[in-house]
């Protein structure tokens, strides 16, 4: 069992009060994001997504209608 970390490369940032609720974000990137029962607003699930999902990280932050995601680089 190796003890090695890993160390995060990028941050998902939701701009919360722009989000319109349209779910986009959600279909595009299940596992980073999902949405509010009560009004459906976007909800960061893993800020810190592994490399594999970033190619879906981005493809949310790009069909986001509010522009209310970025993928930040660390």
């Amino acid at each position: 069992m190796s003890d090695e970390t890993v160390t995060a490369t990028h941050r998902v940032e939701l701009d919360e009060p722009k989000c319109v609720a349209s779910g986009q974000c959600v279909m595009v990137a299940p596992d980073v994001f999902d949405q509010r029962d009560e009004d459906g607003v976007a909800v960061v699930l893993d800020a810190t997504p592994a490399a594999d999902l970033l190619d879906d990280v981005r493809e949310a932050v790009a069909v986001c209608p509010a522009a209310a995601l970025r993928l930040v680089e660390l």
